[in-house]
């Protein structure tokens, strides 16, 4: 393929992937969005593979072809429940192939460059090695805490930002090292410097996500979409790929702005996450004390039948059980008798953004009833009845009420403020946060015990019966 056309087609490419991220920013659009963003990837893998400076086909299809298809078979498999995790592992790949590009590159050399040009592109191998080491190892944590293979408790080490700082200025030596050694041609030195580097920023990425506590693990997974994004950018310009810097560049800010949307919406500082070590409040949090109360279905049914304006707060557990179908159905019941229905969405509801609208979408809940946290935070006073589905640490009044909970300042829905408040879940155990929830022992608080769904299908049966 001319040159002039695969301009062509990465401009085309490129545009594509802006209107994917605008079309992903509304459940009305994302599935256009989706279908920019694919076509977008096929345009730039074929300009790519039909390059004039490209021949090896064998190997390409050797590589794409059962990546194709692993892909496949791991979206069409992985729950909801468990998108969090798959995209943490996703970004892992994306930091581990930015290494491995910045190796390759630095065993090839391109002696076409001298002096300043040479220098500079030195240079992006090596940044681009450390942010992909340090995108990988976090991922792979970050993968870790998500599916409950590592606690979510952080990991709090003695003088833990002195020894980021130290990190830090040892890979700033080791990169002016590393320069050196390849404009003297030092070519052993030169990959000795830049194992030991990869190996060390490593260890950071490792540190970085072991000390965020698990109820910010959100924005742990926005962060490192960043990240993953700045590395696709750094082997863009190690392979003097533009489009691959443009997609890069795009990943990299919006997972930024998203981090920083986030960290806004959660009450966490910015800068806190780009170090790591938040999610620890200091001092002792409050025990919780008293004793919680029992509901069953039939008396939730009673409360329901009574409730002129009812919310629902959807949470992690919903998802793991399934139950939107029967929430929708349940819902255009309550509409078509005059009752109020909203739903109250956290931005981290599900442990990802924008995961409970995803859910709700597909059960055909209607956009209009499905408010965010700031829209109807205020509204709980007039509430009759709140209906918390599987949520935990989002509803949790510690965040407001004791300083020293390791989820204070993070803005929850203030639940506890409406007449009356069903929480159901399996049991009384802490959530993803690992405290305990005073919501459960307030005076206007009833557990609803047992699988959700099943719970759900069987206040609809009774609703309808009655």
């Amino acid at each position: 393929m001319p040159n002039t056309l695969s301009t062509v087609a990465y401009t085309v490419a490129a545009a594509l992937f802006i209107l994917s991220l605008s079309g992903l920013g509304n459940p009305e659009t994302a599935r256009r969005g989706n279908f920019f963003g694919i076509a977008g990837m096929l345009i730039a893998l074929v300009a790519t593979a039909a390059g004039q400076q490209f021949s090896g086909y064998g190997m390409l299809a050797l590589a794409l072809i059962p990546a194709a298809l692993i892909g496949w078979v791991l979206a069409s498999r992985v729950q909801m429940t468990e998108m969090p995790q798959l995209v943490a592992l996703l970004h892992s790949f994306v930091g581990a192939a930015a290494v491995l590009v910045g190796f390759a590159t630095l065993l090839k050399p391109n002696h076409t460059m001298i002096g300043a040009e040479a220098a500079i592109h030195t240079i992006e191998i090596y940044i681009g090695v450390c942010i992909g080491s340090v995108t990988f190892t976090g991922s792979v944590i970050a993968f870790a805490k998500l599916h409950g293979i590592i606690g979510g408790k952080p990991l709090i080490l003695p003088a833990r930002h002195l020894a980021n700082i130290i990190v830090l200025l040892v890979t700033l030596w080791i990169g002016s090292q590393f320069v050196h050694a390849v404009e003297t041609e030092q070519i052993a030195r030169s990959l000795w410097l830049l194992g030991a580097a990869t190996a060390i920023t490593a260890l950071l990425g490792i540190h970085m996500v072991m000390a965020i506590g698990g109820a910010d693990m959100p924005v742990v997974v926005s962060m490192l979409n960043s990240y993953s994004g700045w590395a696709a950018a750094a082997a863009g310009f190690m392979l003097s790929n533009d489009l691959l810097i443009i997609t890069g560049a795009l990943v990299g800010s919006s997972g930024a702005i998203l981090s920083y949307i986030m960290c806004k919406g959660m009450n966490r500082s910015f800068l806190s996450v780009i170090l790591g070590g938040f999610g620890a409040a200091e001092g002792t949090a409050v025990e919780v004390e008293g004793e919680h109360r029992e509901i069953q279905v039939d008396q939730t049914v009673s409360l329901i039948r009574n409730a002129k304006r009812i919310v629902i707060v959807p949470g992690y557990g919903m998802a793991v059980a399934q139950a939107q179908h029967t929430l929708s159905e349940l819902t255009k019941d309550l509409q078509s008798n005059g009752v109020m229905v909203q739903f109250a969405i956290h931005p981290i509801a599900g442990r990802l953004p924008g995961h409970m609208n995803v859910l709700l979408a597909e059960a055909n809940v209607s956009y209009d009833i499905v408010l965010e946290m700031d829209e109807i935070n205020h509204e709980f006073p007039e509430t009759d009845l709140v209906l918390v589905i599987g949520a935990n640490d989002i509803v949790n009044p510690s965040a407001i009420d004791d300083p020293a909970s390791t989820i204070a300042g993070m803005p929850v829905l203030e639940v506890w403020k409406a007449k009356d408040v069903i929480v159901m879940k399996r049991s009384m155990a802490s959530g993803y946060a690992g405290i305990a929830n005073p919501l459960f022992f307030k005076p206007n608080t009833q557990m609803l015990f047992g699988d959700a769904k099943k719970n759900v299908d069987a206040i609809l049966t009774a609703y309808r019966s009655g």
